[in-house]
């Protein structure tokens, strides 16, 4: 095969060609970035090339992969000519860089590994501050899955979005083609995302019309030279609704017959179709239940059509009754006894935590329980729990928590719920970025630390100078830390208000509503105390637990403070390691989280001259609603529970300055698809 041989004038920074690195310097007060609207990402900046000459060389027949790496390292590469080899590195898509005195290497075992090979490089440079010569560097994908979820419906909505409308069009579709599809698909192979689920998981049936495949082809054809699968959500009840069958039962022959027909239709027009993901008998969503089967019996059905393709089924095990004693238990309840009954192409899907990505919750039983089941964990990207797309909270340090109580070999797969719109910054913040990039980033090696990734962001996005980014990132390792304290701390959750999950509503009450939709479910807040009992004298949901938690957990002296309130109804006056009772630490937190988002607020002022004016203001706006949102949750929630304390809020704790009968009044006319524009604004 012919060698292919391309070059590139780069230009050279001072300090490159005599030290071999790049160093930050330090920006003059009057220099301001150029204006940026946040649509790059964390990508590298297409500039025009001048100076010195650098080869980028591969030898072999140019796919459309390869084609795109090069384009990358041509884009943005500052150093030593760069081959590009096919060689055997390890397992999958892993890679490996090394370096000479005149050359560096990327070697990998598939194309789409040296296209992350070439885009490691790139992050290494722009995010390492500086290179250390020679290189060398191997690294292998803890899971071979890692893979978006979109919540997207036909009608252009997002459940749960924050950030506009559906970035798919399927309007336009397959004829016209948006240029951020091919922008999605780079960012997502920049962090070695692997695969996307198009459609919401309360799945519309006529996604899997022929016309509706049509359009997910077009999707495929763009993704697939970034290393991209596309994935579908698909309703159980598609047989009844599209095929005219009078049943979906998974054991009925014509049923069997219909999914084999339609998985092999779609697999003729998309070969390397990823598989279903299925949310069956949860919030009203039809499964096999419907039909006297289990959840083992439906999946197993749809694996078996997809087996001779490759292709997988991910089953949600998001499942819970109204008329159970504690929703927590529900997941583990109903999979338990089916561990070892899945097929080997099913991959449970498990949210990190047993409610529903709250902004603290311990993790899901089920990932120790399930000995003989592949399992994959979902994570929330979208922060349909963490103030939307309005309150800055890094999520690194939430999915960092969960594999320091989950080990990661537990877990063949990742998953996360995209947060990604229209909006021209693509997640509605400029900082919720860093979340779908901590994503993609953990999803390839979850040993990484929230503070590495939040540095590497932070220098790619914004800038390398270190009186910017000590004290930005600094901001967000302690962002999610700081809505949990103003919104539940201490083991609270679910206190949102009706209708939405934004503001708090702890007096919720609705006349015939279930139970477990309402935040009296959870708080319990009485004269003695407050907290869900899950000890073995209340649900017992602490026996889901290993033997060694169990005991930890079942005991208020033991349970992490952070969970007390999760596993015990805790009186006003119990002792805390603090020192102060019950009541007065929820205060002191409650106050801490407002303290620190005004915190948040002084540090993104001081870092003005480093920020281009544009994303400033834009971050600064957003840090003031979230600064109103923090100062209504701290407020409704100690008036609201010293209505039962009847003990005074202590000194030294600002002041309530709302009226606990006007929040009461206070409604947010949203749906489940937007973001307020505002927040709390009375």
């Amino acid at each position: 095969m012919k060698n292919m041989r391309l070059t590139v004038c780069i230009g050279i920074m001072c300090g490159w060609l005599a030290a071999g690195m790049l160093h930050a310097g330090t920006r003059p007060d009057h220099v301001r970035p150029v204006e940026e609207d946040g649509s790059r990402l964390w990508l590298p900046v297409i500039r025009p090339v001048e100076g010195a000459e650098v080869e980028i060389t591969y030898k072999g027949k140019v796919s459309p992969t390869i084609a795109i790496a090069i384009a990358e390292l041509k884009n943005a590469w500052k150093g030593d000519p760069v081959l590009l080899e096919k060689k055997k590195t390890g397992r999958g898509d892993g890679f490996a860089i090394t370096s000479s005195e005149h050359q560096v290497r990327i070697l990998s075992s598939t194309e789409t590994g040296l296209l992350y090979g070439a885009y490691s490089l790139l992050r290494m440079q722009e995010a390492a501050g500086q290179l250390t010569v020679p290189l060398s560097v191997t690294e292998q994908p803890a899971y071979d899955l890692r893979i978006l979820n979109h919540w997207d419906n036909p009608d252009g909505t997002v459940e749960r979005g924050y950030a506009g409308r559906s970035l798919w069009n399927w309007e336009e579709l397959p004829g016209t083609l948006s240029p951020r599809y091919e922008a999605y698909a780079r960012a997502n192979a920049s962090v070695g995302i692997n695969g996307t689920v198009l459609n919401n998981v309360n799945a519309s049936p006529q996604v899997l019309t022929t016309g509706s495949l049509e359009k997910v082809k077009a999707l495929a054809d763009v993704f697939r030279p970034y290393g991209i699968k596309v994935y579908l959500s698909v309703n159980f009840a598609s047989p009844i609704r599209l095929g005219k069958l009078d049943t979906a039962d998974p054991l009925d022959k014509e049923v069997i017959g219909w999914w084999k027909q339609k998985v092999k239709e779609i697999y003729a027009m998309i070969p390397d179709f990823g598989g279903f993901l299925v949310k069956a008998n949860s919030e009203g969503q039809p499964g096999p239940c419907d039909f006297g089967r289990t959840h083992a019996e439906g999946a197993n059905m749809l694996a078996d059509a997809l087996k001779p393709y490759g292709g997988i089924v991910m089953w949600r095990a998001f499942v819970y009754s109204p008329t159970d004693s504690d929703r927590a238990k529900q997941a583990y309840l109903e999979f338990m006894p089916l561990d070892g009954q899945f097929c080997e192409n099913v991959i449970v899907q498990i949210k990190n935590g047993p409610i529903d990505f709250q902004p603290r919750e311990p993790y899901s039983p089920l990932f120790t329980a399930m000995k003989q089941t592949p399992m994959m964990v979902e994570f929330q990207i979208t922060q349909e729990y963490l103030g939307f797309s309005n309150h800055l909270a890094y999520l690194a340090p939430l999915w960092e928590e969960f594999f320091g109580e989950v080990r990661p070999d537990r877990l063949k797969a990742v998953a996360g719920v995209a947060n990604i719109g229209t909006d021209v910054n693509w997640c509605g913040h400029h900082f919720a970025q860093a979340n779908w990039y901590a994503f993609g980033r953990l999803a390839w090696n979850p040993s990484l630390t929230s503070d590495r990734i939040a540095d590497e962001w932070l220098r790619q996005t914004f800038t390398s100078q270190p009186a910017f980014v000590r004290p930005v990132k600094e901001m967000m390792l302690q962002s999610r830390e700081a809505v949990v304290n103003y919104m539940m701390p201490l083991g609270l959750h679910h206190q949102f208000a009706w209708g939405h999950h934004y503001g708090p509503e702890p007096w919720c009450s609705v006349p015939g509503a279930r139970p477990d939709w309402l935040p009296s479910y959870y708080h319990k807040a009485d004269k003695e105390g407050i907290g869900f009992d899950r000890s073995s004298k209340g649900s017992d949901a602490v026996s889901q637990y290993p033997d060694s938690l169990r005991q930890i957990y079942n005991d208020k002296a033991t349970c992490p403070e952070i969970y007390l309130l999760w596993f015990h109804h805790v009186p006003w006056q119990h002792q805390m390691k603090s020192g102060r009772t019950l009541w007065g630490e929820l205060c002191h937190v409650y106050d801490r989280g407002v303290r620190q988002v005004r915190g948040f607020q002084e540090v993104w002022d001081s870092v003005e001259p480093f920020v281009d004016v544009r994303r400033f203001r834009e971050v600064q706006s957003k840090l003031k609603i979230q600064m109103r949102d923090a100062v209504w949750w701290k407020d409704a929630c100690l008036l609201y529970f010293q209505t039962f304390s009847g003990m005074p809020i202590p000194a030294g704790i600002e002041r309530p300055v709302h009226e606990l009968e006007d929040m009461k009044r206070f409604r947010l006319e949203i749906s489940n698809y937007e973001c307020p524009e505002s927040g709390f604004n009375k």
